[in-house]
């Protein structure tokens, strides 16, 4: 009558950006919008679902309230636990790469390059005080290792990074692996090409792939 052999559930929650300065169109915000068409076609392994699909301000700060209104969208009002894993994947992109770049931390520092799309701008800012100095890091609890592997037996051209830089991609990802952390969830970022480099449809083809390595490695 228990649950013992019952399989948990790994929902996985997927967020992309929109444009900002020097990418007038962002892929992530492309594939977002479609991934739920997408994923109804061709669908999903057994046990592995698709949650929502959000596209953030690319902005830090100012954005923040947003980012976590999305992040706690998801947790029980209640506070109870369920059969089910809750994954977060935020998508962002890396212009200058020609290849997708599975990001295995991030960095508690916030130095933008340029301003982000709400004017805001910091210079070596720690991004959560209470956790300590710009060098502090926070990594994902997915297995990269076999999220690599998984996508290169697909024929995705795919590395593992330790640096997502210090704009707002970082900003994101530092603040969902802490609340990650807090509530039981697990969190990973993934940076893609622009489409000019790879084209629209090998990066839906890699993000349906991207989910299924997920489901079973995070």
């Amino acid at each position: 009558m228990g649950s013992e052999g019952t399989k948990q559930t790994v929902t996985i929650h997927v967020t992309g950006f929109k444009k900002f300065q020097g990418v007038a169109e962002n892929p992530t915000e492309f594939i977002v919008n479609n991934l739920r068409s997408y994923v109804e076609k061709r669908g999903l392994p057994a046990g592995v679902k698709l949650g929502s699909c959000l596209v953030l301000e690319t902005a830090g700060d100012g954005a923040l309230p947003m980012l976590y209104k999305v992040l706690e969208s998801v947790v029980p009002v209640d506070g109870s636990l369920s059969d089910e894993r809750v994954v977060w994947l935020h998508l962002g992109v890396n212009s200058g790469s020609l290849k997708f770049a599975i990001e295995q931390q991030a960095v508690n520092e916030a130095t933008f390059r340029c301003p982000d799309e709400l004017g805001w701008q910091p210079q070596q800012l720690v991004i959560v005080p209470g956790d300590g100095g710009i060098t502090q890091t926070r990594k994902t609890s997915c297995s990269v290792d076999a999220i690599l592997q998984y996508l290169k037996k697909k024929g995705h051209d795919v590395m593992i990074s330790y640096d997502a830089g210090r704009f707002v991609c970082n900003y994101v990802y530092y603040h969902s692996l802490r609340f990650a952390e807090q509530k039981g969830h697990t969190s990973l970022f993934v940076h893609v090409p622009l489409f000019s480099k790879v084209d629209e449809g090998k990066q839906m083809q890699f993000t349906l792939a991207l989910l299924e390595a997920i489901g079973s490695n995070c």
